[in-house]
């Protein structure tokens, strides 16, 4: 940030143009779509200037500290009464506290790597961590608020030598920090797509084999008639 940018009054909401009521998201979104327009070199509409005021106004309401500070001296949110959140605060805790130790070892991980290039972006951040957007932002407040953390002239982040000594004077456990990056963010993941399932073709129908039923003689006129005498004669017999 420059003297001239820091040294005048710039309603940041404006120049951003988001309202003050405005999440993190949309900040973001807002300060990455003006940064690609007036970016001084790749910028499709180039302005130093404007570029400056855009980034300024970006670090100021990312950061919740200066934000409350610069809402203050708008007037802004005044007539808003505090609440405390509760549990809610307790089970985010130790979460937030995780948190920090993971972004402190992913970028340790880039500076080890890539010592050409170590600063990561809060676009690169938010693709490798499971975490919302404001939650990245307040990690990175406290990091950078201890010197472990550093941003450049364009936000990218990256760790410091402060950084590097407490996570060698605090080893991380990978069973606290591996939880807090996305599958997709870590080296070796290769996301495979869905075997379709296999189609297991139904066996055709086959013939009834049949057997030729014998069939049973008819009697004829003439033989049903023989068998009546037959049956009359042994009747007399037996009556004799």
């Amino acid at each position: 940030m420059s003297s001239a940018a820091a040294g005048k009054f710039q309603d940041h909401y404006e120049v951003l143009g988001v309202d003050h009521k405005a999440g993190s998201d949309a900040i973001q979104v807002a300060y990455a779509r003006l940064a690609e327009k007036y970016h001084p070199t790749t910028g499709a509409v180039p302005s130093p200037e404007k570029f400056e005021s855009v980034t300024l106004a970006f670090e100021v309401l990312s950061d919740p500290e200066l934000r409350l500070d610069f809402n203050k001296l708008k007037g802004i949110g005044e007539e808003d009464r505090p609440k405390f959140s509760g549990l809610a605060f307790f089970e985010a805790y130790q979460r937030d506290t995780h948190l920090r130790i993971a972004l402190l070892c992913v970028l340790y991980d880039r500076r080890r790597s890539k010592p050409f290039t170590p600063a990561l972006s809060m676009r690169h951040l938010e693709a490798i961590f499971g975490a919302s957007t404001q939650e990245l932002n307040l990690a990175l407040w406290y990091l950078k608020q201890r010197e472990l953390v550093l941003a450049d002239d364009k936000s990218s982040l990256q760790i410091t030598v402060s950084g590097m000594d407490y996570l060698e004077a605090n080893p991380p456990l990978p069973a606290l920090v591996l939880p807090m990056i996305k599958p997709s963010g870590l080296a070796g993941y290769d996301a495979e797509e869905p075997a379709e399932p296999e189609v297991i073709a139904e066996p055709e129908p086959q013939p009834v084999a049949t057997r030729d039923v014998p069939q049973q003689p008819v009697p004829s006129q003439s033989s049903v008639g023989s068998a009546a005498r037959i049956g009359d004669l042994l009747a007399r017999r037996k009556v004799g």
